[in-house]
């Protein structure tokens, strides 16, 4: 069994990325996961997210973070 993390951008236009890595353990897996979140937490996107599942589609955990998001008006 492999363990996959799974990362979510949203931009502010609403367009969403994704990054996508496999791990042969858990614990890299986590390892991953977390550092996504770190960077998440601070993120200038709207909204940042991570979810860590194993490879037949299990969801271990997965957490969001929503950040408020000025727009500016070009003159």
């Amino acid at each position: 069994m492999k363990f996959i993390v799974l990362e979510i951008q949203t931009n502010v236009d609403g367009t969403i990325g994704t990054l996508i890595n496999s791990f042969d353990t858990r614990n890299e897996a986590e390892s991953k996961y977390h550092l996504v979140l770190s960077s998440a937490a601070v993120s200038q996107l709207p909204m940042h997210s991570a979810s860590m599942m194993t490879s037949d589609g299990k969801l271990l955990a997965c957490q969001s973070y929503t950040h408020a998001v000025e727009l500016t008006l070009a003159e």
